[in-house]
């Protein structure tokens, strides 16, 4: 029997940063949990609630924004939480975004993740 070993949560960020800029949506919701939740940590709305939300969700996104591309400028890991300030274009014209989100993982899958956003000034 051969098992994969479990991602530890800085190969989840990682991962799931990977799939984002490929677009690939199978790849980017095999990295969260079932009964994931997405927070926007700025009002605390879930937002997406269940993996098959996820895939609805960043699905449709992923199919739109065709020049999608999230740069990570500074990743903190303490498990089981990890940190990453990114810079996202493509999401909204002409315009880089600024985000942090955090990720909390469990058995090598985000469990929960809280965003928010920013333009750069």
């Amino acid at each position: 029997m051969n098992q994969q070993p479990i991602r530890t949560p800085a190969q989840c960020a990682q991962e799931q940063l990977e799939a984002y800029n490929a677009r690939d949506i199978g790849k980017f919701a095999a990295v969260y949990a079932d009964d994931v939740e997405l927070i926007d940590l700025a009002s605390g709305e879930v937002f997406c609630r269940g993996r098959h939300s996820l895939v609805e969700r960043y699905g449709a996104m992923f199919e739109r924004c065709v020049d999608l591309h999230c740069t990570l400028v500074h990743r903190i890991v303490c498990p089981p939480f990890v940190v990453d300030q990114e810079h996202v274009r493509g999401q909204r014209d002409n315009e880089i975004v600024h985000a942090v989100a955090t990720y909390e993982c469990h058995d090598g899958l985000i469990q929960r993740a809280w965003f928010f956003r920013g333009s750069l000034a």
